[in-house]
Protein backbone atom coordinates (compact mmCIF):
# COMPACT_ATOMS: atom_id res chain seq x y z
CA UNK A 1 0.00 0.00 0.00
CA UNK A 2 1.06 3.56 -0.64
CA UNK A 3 0.32 6.33 1.85
CA UNK A 4 -2.43 7.48 -0.52
CA UNK A 5 -4.18 4.09 -0.27
CA UNK A 6 -4.15 4.47 3.51
CA UNK A 7 -5.60 7.97 3.25
CA UNK A 8 -8.43 6.73 1.01
CA UNK A 9 -9.66 4.61 3.94
CA UNK A 10 -10.43 7.86 5.78
CA UNK A 11 -12.73 9.00 2.96
CA UNK A 12 -15.49 6.89 4.53
CA UNK A 13 -15.44 9.06 7.66
CA UNK A 14 -18.14 11.53 6.47
CA UNK A 15 -20.56 8.60 6.62
CA UNK A 16 -19.82 8.14 10.33
CA UNK A 17 -20.41 11.85 10.95
CA UNK A 18 -23.71 11.79 9.03
CA UNK A 19 -25.02 9.13 11.41
CA UNK A 20 -24.67 11.16 14.61
CA UNK A 21 -24.70 14.80 13.46
CA UNK A 22 -28.46 15.29 13.60
CA UNK A 23 -28.80 13.96 17.12
CA UNK A 24 -25.96 16.17 18.32
CA UNK A 25 -27.41 19.34 16.77
CA UNK A 26 -30.85 18.58 18.16
CA UNK A 27 -29.51 18.53 21.74
CA UNK A 28 -26.40 20.72 21.65
CA UNK A 29 -27.50 23.32 19.12
CA UNK A 30 -25.61 24.12 15.93
CA UNK A 31 -22.73 26.01 17.55
CA UNK A 32 -22.49 23.54 20.43
CA UNK A 33 -22.28 20.64 17.99
CA UNK A 34 -19.51 22.33 15.98
CA UNK A 35 -17.46 22.94 19.14
CA UNK A 36 -17.78 19.38 20.45
CA UNK A 37 -17.18 17.70 17.08
CA UNK A 38 -14.02 19.81 16.76
CA UNK A 39 -12.80 18.69 20.20
CA UNK A 40 -13.62 15.06 19.44
CA UNK A 41 -11.86 14.92 16.07
CA UNK A 42 -8.73 16.57 17.56
CA UNK A 43 -8.65 13.87 20.26
CA UNK A 44 -8.97 11.24 17.52
CA UNK A 45 -6.07 12.76 15.58
CA UNK A 46 -3.78 12.66 18.63
CA UNK A 47 -4.70 9.06 19.38
CA UNK A 48 -4.13 8.01 15.79
CA UNK A 49 -0.49 8.96 16.05
CA UNK A 50 -0.10 6.67 19.07
CA UNK A 51 -1.70 3.75 17.21
CA UNK A 52 0.91 4.08 14.46
CA UNK A 53 3.67 3.05 16.88
CA UNK A 54 1.58 0.18 18.22
CA UNK A 55 0.71 -1.10 14.74
CA UNK A 56 4.35 -1.29 13.66
CA UNK A 57 5.27 -3.20 16.83
CA UNK A 58 3.09 -6.13 15.76
CA UNK A 59 3.14 -6.18 11.95
CA UNK A 60 2.13 -9.84 11.75
CA UNK A 61 -1.07 -9.37 13.79
CA UNK A 62 -4.38 -7.99 12.54
CA UNK A 63 -7.25 -6.78 14.68
CA UNK A 64 -6.47 -3.14 15.42
CA UNK A 65 -6.90 -1.69 18.89
CA UNK A 66 -7.98 -4.99 20.45
CA UNK A 67 -4.73 -6.72 19.54
CA UNK A 68 -2.61 -3.86 20.92
CA UNK A 69 -4.57 -4.00 24.18
CA UNK A 70 -4.26 -7.80 24.41
CA UNK A 71 -0.49 -7.70 23.89
CA UNK A 72 -0.09 -5.01 26.53
CA UNK A 73 -2.29 -6.61 29.21
CA UNK A 74 -1.56 -10.33 28.71
CA UNK A 75 1.32 -10.11 31.19
CA UNK A 76 -1.21 -9.02 33.82
CA UNK A 77 -4.40 -10.78 32.68
CA UNK A 78 -5.67 -12.62 29.61
CA UNK A 79 -9.22 -11.48 30.21
CA UNK A 80 -8.82 -8.02 28.67
CA UNK A 81 -8.11 -9.34 25.16
CA UNK A 82 -11.32 -11.28 24.38
CA UNK A 83 -13.62 -8.68 25.96
CA UNK A 84 -11.99 -5.75 24.19
CA UNK A 85 -11.80 -7.67 20.91
CA UNK A 86 -15.56 -8.19 20.85
CA UNK A 87 -16.19 -4.60 21.91
CA UNK A 88 -14.00 -3.33 19.09
CA UNK A 89 -15.62 -5.69 16.58
CA UNK A 90 -19.12 -4.59 17.56
CA UNK A 91 -18.14 -0.93 17.26
CA UNK A 92 -17.28 -1.52 13.61
CA UNK A 93 -19.97 -4.12 12.93
CA UNK A 94 -22.89 -1.76 13.65
CA UNK A 95 -21.90 0.30 10.60
CA UNK A 96 -24.22 -2.16 8.80
CA UNK A 97 -27.34 -1.44 10.84
CA UNK A 98 -26.65 2.29 11.22
CA UNK A 99 -25.93 2.85 7.52
CA UNK A 100 -28.83 0.58 6.56
CA UNK A 101 -31.25 2.66 8.63
CA UNK A 102 -29.84 5.89 7.16
CA UNK A 103 -30.23 4.50 3.63
CA UNK A 104 -33.83 3.45 4.30
CA UNK A 105 -34.74 6.81 5.84
CA UNK A 106 -33.19 8.81 2.97
CA UNK A 107 -34.89 6.70 0.28
CA UNK A 108 -38.33 6.96 1.89
CA UNK A 109 -37.98 10.67 2.63
CA UNK A 110 -36.80 11.60 -0.87
CA UNK A 111 -38.92 9.35 -3.09
CA UNK A 112 -41.70 7.82 -0.99
CA UNK A 113 -42.74 10.45 1.56
CA UNK A 114 -46.25 8.98 1.83
CA UNK A 115 -44.93 5.52 2.82
CA UNK A 116 -45.75 5.91 6.50
CA UNK A 117 -46.76 2.31 7.34
CA UNK A 118 -45.38 1.03 10.64
CA UNK A 119 -46.03 -1.84 13.01
CA UNK A 120 -44.83 -2.61 16.52
CA UNK A 121 -42.62 -0.36 18.62
CA UNK A 122 -41.32 2.77 16.86
CA UNK A 123 -40.34 5.30 19.55
CA UNK A 124 -36.78 6.49 18.96
CA UNK A 125 -35.45 5.61 22.43
CA UNK A 126 -37.46 2.44 22.98
CA UNK A 127 -36.55 -1.24 22.74
CA UNK A 128 -38.93 -3.68 21.05
CA UNK A 129 -39.77 -5.25 17.72
CA UNK A 130 -40.96 -2.78 15.13
CA UNK A 131 -41.08 -2.48 11.35
CA UNK A 132 -41.39 0.46 8.98
CA UNK A 133 -40.38 1.02 5.39
CA UNK A 134 -37.00 2.57 6.36
CA UNK A 135 -36.30 -0.46 8.58
CA UNK A 136 -37.34 -2.92 5.84
CA UNK A 137 -35.11 -1.17 3.29
CA UNK A 138 -32.27 -1.18 5.81
CA UNK A 139 -32.68 -4.92 6.45
CA UNK A 140 -32.78 -5.56 2.69
CA UNK A 141 -29.54 -3.58 2.28
CA UNK A 142 -27.84 -5.69 4.96
CA UNK A 143 -28.97 -8.95 3.33
CA UNK A 144 -27.88 -7.84 -0.16
CA UNK A 145 -24.44 -6.87 1.11
CA UNK A 146 -24.22 -10.23 2.95
CA UNK A 147 -25.11 -12.16 -0.22
CA UNK A 148 -22.55 -10.17 -2.19
CA UNK A 149 -19.82 -11.21 0.25
CA UNK A 150 -20.91 -14.76 1.10
CA UNK A 151 -20.43 -15.73 -2.55
CA UNK A 152 -16.89 -14.43 -2.42
CA UNK A 153 -17.37 -11.49 -4.78
CA UNK A 154 -14.40 -9.29 -3.95
CA UNK A 155 -14.32 -5.65 -5.02
CA UNK A 156 -11.62 -4.25 -7.28
CA UNK A 157 -8.91 -1.88 -6.10
CA UNK A 158 -10.94 1.12 -7.17
CA UNK A 159 -13.81 0.11 -4.85
CA UNK A 160 -12.52 2.20 -1.97
CA UNK A 161 -12.04 5.20 -4.24
CA UNK A 162 -15.63 4.95 -5.46
CA UNK A 163 -16.90 4.66 -1.88
CA UNK A 164 -15.09 7.77 -0.72
CA UNK A 165 -15.81 9.71 -3.90
CA UNK A 166 -19.57 9.20 -3.76
CA UNK A 167 -19.72 10.21 -0.11
CA UNK A 168 -17.60 13.30 -0.71
CA UNK A 169 -19.92 14.84 -3.32
CA UNK A 170 -22.88 15.50 -0.96
CA UNK A 171 -20.47 16.17 1.92
CA UNK A 172 -18.74 18.95 -0.02
CA UNK A 173 -22.13 20.39 -1.02
CA UNK A 174 -23.05 20.71 2.66
CA UNK A 175 -19.61 22.02 3.62
CA UNK A 176 -19.04 24.74 1.01
CA UNK A 177 -22.13 25.50 -1.07
CA UNK A 178 -24.12 27.35 1.66
CA UNK A 179 -21.62 30.23 1.54
CA UNK A 180 -21.82 30.46 -2.25
CA UNK A 181 -25.62 30.33 -2.46
CA UNK A 182 -26.13 32.68 0.48
CA UNK A 183 -28.13 30.11 2.44
CA UNK A 184 -25.77 30.19 5.40
CA UNK A 185 -26.91 32.60 8.16
CA UNK A 186 -25.08 33.33 11.39
CA UNK A 187 -28.46 33.64 13.14
CA UNK A 188 -28.84 29.88 12.69
CA UNK A 189 -25.76 29.23 14.85
CA UNK A 190 -26.88 28.75 18.44
CA UNK A 191 -25.66 26.74 21.42
CA UNK A 192 -28.03 24.81 23.67
CA UNK A 193 -25.39 23.13 25.85
CA UNK A 194 -25.89 25.35 28.89
CA UNK A 195 -29.67 25.30 28.62
CA UNK A 196 -29.92 21.52 28.23
CA UNK A 197 -27.47 20.31 30.88
CA UNK A 198 -24.10 22.02 30.74
CA UNK A 199 -20.80 20.23 31.32
CA UNK A 200 -22.04 16.67 31.77
CA UNK A 201 -24.33 16.94 28.76
CA UNK A 202 -21.23 17.86 26.76
CA UNK A 203 -19.28 14.93 28.25
CA UNK A 204 -22.10 12.53 27.38
CA UNK A 205 -22.06 13.67 23.76
CA UNK A 206 -18.29 13.54 23.56
CA UNK A 207 -18.77 9.89 24.56
CA UNK A 208 -21.24 9.31 21.71
CA UNK A 209 -18.97 11.11 19.24
CA UNK A 210 -16.09 8.68 19.85
CA UNK A 211 -17.62 6.09 17.49
CA UNK A 212 -17.68 8.61 14.64
CA UNK A 213 -14.64 10.82 15.07
CA UNK A 214 -12.19 8.11 16.19
CA UNK A 215 -13.02 5.91 13.20
CA UNK A 216 -10.04 6.84 11.08
CA UNK A 217 -7.80 4.94 13.54
CA UNK A 218 -7.95 2.16 10.93
CA UNK A 219 -5.48 4.25 8.87
CA UNK A 220 -2.84 3.60 11.54
CA UNK A 221 -3.71 -0.09 11.67
CA UNK A 222 -2.46 -0.46 8.09
CA UNK A 223 1.01 0.83 9.05
CA UNK A 224 2.79 -2.54 8.57
CA UNK A 225 1.33 -2.87 5.05
CA UNK A 226 2.70 0.36 3.57
CA UNK A 227 5.55 0.19 1.06
CA UNK A 228 7.76 2.22 3.39
CA UNK A 229 6.35 2.05 6.92
CA UNK A 230 8.44 4.84 8.39
CA UNK A 231 7.75 7.24 5.52
CA UNK A 232 4.24 6.32 4.35
CA UNK A 233 2.60 5.96 7.77
CA UNK A 234 3.16 9.57 8.92
CA UNK A 235 2.01 10.83 5.51
CA UNK A 236 -1.18 8.77 5.64
CA UNK A 237 -1.82 9.82 9.24
CA UNK A 238 -1.34 13.52 8.57
CA UNK A 239 -3.47 13.46 5.42
CA UNK A 240 -6.25 11.52 7.15
CA UNK A 241 -6.13 13.76 10.21
CA UNK A 242 -6.23 16.98 8.15
CA UNK A 243 -9.07 15.69 5.97
CA UNK A 244 -11.11 14.50 8.97
CA UNK A 245 -10.59 17.74 10.90
CA UNK A 246 -11.78 19.77 7.91
CA UNK A 247 -14.88 17.60 7.41
CA UNK A 248 -15.80 17.37 11.10
CA UNK A 249 -15.59 21.15 11.51
CA UNK A 250 -16.99 22.45 8.21
CA UNK A 251 -19.83 19.97 7.62
CA UNK A 252 -21.60 20.68 10.95
CA UNK A 253 -20.89 24.39 10.44
CA UNK A 254 -22.24 24.51 6.88
CA UNK A 255 -25.31 22.40 7.54
CA UNK A 256 -26.06 24.03 10.89
CA UNK A 257 -25.84 27.53 9.44
CA UNK A 258 -28.19 26.52 6.64
CA UNK A 259 -30.97 24.81 8.60
CA UNK A 260 -30.60 26.01 12.19
CA UNK A 261 -31.16 24.09 15.41
CA UNK A 262 -34.96 24.12 15.37
CA UNK A 263 -35.29 22.51 11.93
CA UNK A 264 -32.90 19.66 12.77
CA UNK A 265 -34.39 19.11 16.24
CA UNK A 266 -37.89 18.86 14.72
CA UNK A 267 -36.86 15.81 12.66
CA UNK A 268 -37.68 12.70 14.73
CA UNK A 269 -35.39 10.52 12.58
CA UNK A 270 -32.41 12.93 12.79
CA UNK A 271 -31.65 11.80 9.22
CA UNK A 272 -34.44 13.09 6.96
CA UNK A 273 -33.29 16.70 7.43
CA UNK A 274 -30.42 16.06 4.99
CA UNK A 275 -32.98 15.88 2.18
CA UNK A 276 -34.32 19.26 3.28
CA UNK A 277 -30.80 20.71 3.21
CA UNK A 278 -30.16 19.42 -0.33
CA UNK A 279 -33.49 20.86 -1.52
CA UNK A 280 -32.48 24.28 -0.20
CA UNK A 281 -28.93 24.24 -1.56
CA UNK A 282 -29.26 22.60 -4.99
CA UNK A 283 -32.99 22.33 -5.66
CA UNK A 284 -35.21 19.26 -5.80
CA UNK A 285 -33.83 17.85 -9.07
CA UNK A 286 -30.18 17.88 -8.00
CA UNK A 287 -31.22 16.80 -4.51
CA UNK A 288 -32.15 13.47 -6.12
CA UNK A 289 -28.56 13.17 -7.35
CA UNK A 290 -27.16 14.05 -3.94
CA UNK A 291 -29.28 11.41 -2.22
CA UNK A 292 -28.29 8.80 -4.82
CA UNK A 293 -24.60 9.56 -4.19
CA UNK A 294 -25.10 9.43 -0.43
CA UNK A 295 -27.05 6.16 -0.53
CA UNK A 296 -24.58 4.50 -2.91
CA UNK A 297 -21.61 5.60 -0.83
CA UNK A 298 -23.21 4.33 2.39
CA UNK A 299 -24.03 0.94 0.85
CA UNK A 300 -20.48 0.59 -0.42
CA UNK A 301 -19.26 1.40 3.08
CA UNK A 302 -21.55 -1.33 4.41
CA UNK A 303 -19.82 -3.78 2.10
CA UNK A 304 -16.43 -2.79 3.49
CA UNK A 305 -17.78 -3.08 7.06
CA UNK A 306 -19.06 -6.60 6.30
CA UNK A 307 -15.66 -7.66 5.02
CA UNK A 308 -13.77 -6.07 7.91
CA UNK A 309 -16.18 -7.11 10.67
CA UNK A 310 -16.33 -10.74 9.55
CA UNK A 311 -12.56 -10.96 9.21
CA UNK A 312 -12.18 -9.42 12.66
CA UNK A 313 -14.30 -12.24 14.12
CA UNK A 314 -12.30 -14.73 12.07
CA UNK A 315 -9.04 -13.30 13.45
CA UNK A 316 -10.35 -13.27 17.04
CA UNK A 317 -11.19 -16.96 16.71
CA UNK A 318 -7.77 -17.83 15.29
CA UNK A 319 -6.17 -16.03 18.24
CA UNK A 320 -8.09 -18.35 20.58
CA UNK A 321 -10.30 -15.59 21.97
CA UNK A 322 -13.68 -17.02 20.92
CA UNK A 323 -15.27 -20.23 19.63
CA UNK A 324 -13.58 -22.18 16.84
CA UNK A 325 -16.57 -22.07 14.50
CA UNK A 326 -16.08 -18.37 13.82
CA UNK A 327 -12.58 -19.13 12.53
CA UNK A 328 -13.71 -21.34 9.64
CA UNK A 329 -13.76 -20.54 5.91
CA UNK A 330 -16.28 -21.60 3.28
CA UNK A 331 -15.42 -23.29 -0.02
CA UNK A 332 -15.14 -19.81 -1.48
CA UNK A 333 -12.48 -18.93 1.12
CA UNK A 334 -14.62 -16.43 3.01
CA UNK A 335 -15.47 -16.50 6.76
CA UNK A 336 -19.09 -17.44 6.10
CA UNK A 337 -20.25 -18.08 9.67
CA UNK A 338 -18.61 -14.86 10.88
CA UNK A 339 -20.36 -12.92 8.09
CA UNK A 340 -23.69 -14.54 8.95
CA UNK A 341 -23.21 -13.69 12.63
CA UNK A 342 -22.55 -10.09 11.60
CA UNK A 343 -25.69 -10.03 9.47
CA UNK A 344 -27.99 -11.55 12.12
CA UNK A 345 -26.73 -9.20 14.84
CA UNK A 346 -27.31 -6.13 12.69
CA UNK A 347 -30.79 -7.21 11.61
CA UNK A 348 -31.69 -7.65 15.28
CA UNK A 349 -30.30 -4.21 16.07
CA UNK A 350 -32.18 -2.48 13.27
CA UNK A 351 -35.59 -4.02 14.11
CA UNK A 352 -35.31 -3.62 17.90
CA UNK A 353 -33.69 -0.14 18.09
CA UNK A 354 -35.38 2.54 16.06
CA UNK A 355 -32.79 5.28 15.72
CA UNK A 356 -29.15 5.43 14.68
CA UNK A 357 -27.99 6.97 17.98
CA UNK A 358 -29.78 4.23 19.94
CA UNK A 359 -27.89 1.57 17.97
CA UNK A 360 -24.68 3.51 18.45
CA UNK A 361 -25.35 3.66 22.21
CA UNK A 362 -25.42 -0.16 22.37
CA UNK A 363 -22.09 -0.61 20.59
CA UNK A 364 -20.22 2.43 21.83
CA UNK A 365 -19.43 1.04 25.30
CA UNK A 366 -17.26 -1.71 23.76
CA UNK A 367 -15.57 0.59 21.26
CA UNK A 368 -14.64 3.23 23.84
CA UNK A 369 -13.43 0.49 26.22
CA UNK A 370 -11.16 -0.77 23.42
CA UNK A 371 -9.84 2.77 22.94
CA UNK A 372 -9.12 3.15 26.67
CA UNK A 373 -7.33 -0.20 26.91
CA UNK A 374 -5.25 0.43 23.77
CA UNK A 375 -4.06 3.82 25.05
CA UNK A 376 -3.22 2.48 28.51
CA UNK A 377 -1.61 -0.44 26.66
CA UNK A 378 0.76 1.97 24.92
CA UNK A 379 1.99 3.12 28.33
CA UNK A 380 2.39 -0.48 29.57
CA UNK A 381 4.29 -1.58 26.46
CA UNK A 382 6.74 1.29 26.82
CA UNK A 383 7.33 0.16 30.43
CA UNK A 384 7.36 -3.62 29.93
CA UNK A 385 8.97 -3.91 26.49
CA UNK A 386 11.36 -0.96 26.19
CA UNK A 387 13.66 -2.75 23.72
CA UNK A 388 10.96 -4.14 21.43
CA UNK A 389 11.55 -3.07 17.79
CA UNK A 390 9.55 0.05 16.95
CA UNK A 391 9.87 1.18 13.31
CA UNK A 392 7.93 4.25 14.41
CA UNK A 393 8.83 5.46 17.91
CA UNK A 394 7.20 8.58 19.31
CA UNK A 395 9.03 11.00 21.57
CA UNK A 396 8.86 10.47 25.36
CA UNK A 397 6.17 13.17 25.96
CA UNK A 398 3.70 10.95 24.10
CA UNK A 399 3.72 8.47 27.00
CA UNK A 400 2.10 10.83 29.56
CA UNK A 401 -0.09 12.18 26.76
CA UNK A 402 -1.34 8.65 26.02
CA UNK A 403 -2.11 8.19 29.73
CA UNK A 404 -4.02 11.49 29.74
CA UNK A 405 -6.00 10.57 26.62
CA UNK A 406 -6.86 7.15 28.08
CA UNK A 407 -8.05 8.81 31.28
CA UNK A 408 -10.17 11.32 29.34
CA UNK A 409 -11.84 8.53 27.36
CA UNK A 410 -12.40 6.53 30.55
CA UNK A 411 -14.12 9.61 32.00
CA UNK A 412 -16.29 9.82 28.86
CA UNK A 413 -17.18 6.14 29.22
CA UNK A 414 -18.09 6.30 32.91
CA UNK A 415 -20.10 9.53 32.62
CA UNK A 416 -21.65 9.16 29.18
CA UNK A 417 -22.16 5.41 29.20
CA UNK A 418 -23.27 4.94 32.81
CA UNK A 419 -23.69 7.83 35.26
CA UNK A 420 -25.58 10.18 32.91
CA UNK A 421 -26.88 7.61 30.41
CA UNK A 422 -30.50 8.13 31.45
CA UNK A 423 -30.35 11.87 32.10
CA UNK A 424 -28.44 13.09 29.04
CA UNK A 425 -27.93 9.99 26.90
CA UNK A 426 -30.08 7.35 25.24
CA UNK A 427 -30.72 5.20 28.30
CA UNK A 428 -28.86 2.89 30.64
CA UNK A 429 -30.72 -0.02 29.02
CA UNK A 430 -28.69 0.51 25.82
CA UNK A 431 -25.44 0.53 27.80
CA UNK A 432 -26.37 -2.63 29.67
CA UNK A 433 -27.12 -4.44 26.41
CA UNK A 434 -23.66 -3.44 25.21
CA UNK A 435 -22.19 -4.74 28.46
CA UNK A 436 -24.14 -7.98 28.03
CA UNK A 437 -22.41 -8.50 24.66
CA UNK A 438 -19.05 -8.16 26.41
CA UNK A 439 -20.11 -10.68 29.07
CA UNK A 440 -21.14 -13.14 26.34
CA UNK A 441 -17.73 -12.58 24.71
CA UNK A 442 -16.02 -13.50 27.97
CA UNK A 443 -18.15 -16.64 28.36
CA UNK A 444 -17.32 -17.70 24.78
CA UNK A 445 -13.64 -17.26 25.62
CA UNK A 446 -14.06 -19.53 28.67
CA UNK A 447 -15.97 -22.09 26.57
CA UNK A 448 -13.26 -22.07 23.90
CA UNK A 449 -10.47 -22.94 26.35
CA UNK A 450 -12.35 -25.20 28.76
CA UNK A 451 -14.64 -27.15 26.40
CA UNK A 452 -13.21 -26.87 22.89
CA UNK A 453 -9.45 -26.70 23.47
CA UNK A 454 -9.52 -28.46 26.88
CA UNK A 455 -6.52 -26.40 27.99
CA UNK A 456 -8.17 -24.68 30.90
CA UNK A 457 -8.26 -20.94 31.44
CA UNK A 458 -4.94 -19.22 32.09
CA UNK A 459 -5.25 -16.01 34.06
CA UNK A 460 -2.22 -14.55 32.32
CA UNK A 461 0.42 -15.43 29.75
CA UNK A 462 4.12 -14.64 29.91
CA UNK A 463 5.09 -11.86 27.54
CA UNK A 464 8.24 -11.90 25.43
CA UNK A 465 10.46 -8.85 26.00
CA UNK A 466 11.48 -9.17 22.34
CA UNK A 467 9.83 -10.79 19.28
CA UNK A 468 10.22 -14.57 19.17
CA UNK A 469 12.24 -14.43 15.93
CA UNK A 470 14.59 -11.77 17.25
CA UNK A 471 18.20 -12.86 17.91
CA UNK A 472 18.06 -11.04 21.23
CA UNK A 473 14.82 -12.65 22.39
CA UNK A 474 15.14 -13.83 25.98
CA UNK A 475 13.14 -15.76 28.54
CA UNK A 476 9.47 -14.72 28.81
CA UNK A 477 8.53 -12.58 31.77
Amino acid sequence: MSWWDGFVVALANPGFLIAALGGSIGVLGTTGAVILWTISILLGALQNNIYAELATMFPEKSGGLAIYAHEAFRKYTNFVGPVVAFGYWMGWSVVLSINGLIVGTLIVTQWFPDATWTTGQQAANSIGFGLSWPIIIGVASIIIVWLFNIFGVRPAVWFGYVTGGLLLIPAFVLMFLPYITGDWHSANMTSEITANGGFFLAITWLYFMCWSSYGFECVAAFAPEYHNTEKDTPLALRAAALFSIVVYVLLPLGLGGTLGTATVAADPTFIAFYVNAFDILVGNALANVMVVCLVAGLILSMNTATMDGARALYGISNEGMTIKQLGTLTKRKVPGLAMTTDMVLNILLIVFFHGVIAILAVSNVGYVLATVCALFGFVLLRKDRPNWPRPIKLAKPWVPLAFLLASINLFFLVCGGFVFADKYGYGMDKTLIGVAVLVVAFLLYIYRHVVQDKTGVRFRDPAQPMPADSPSASTPV
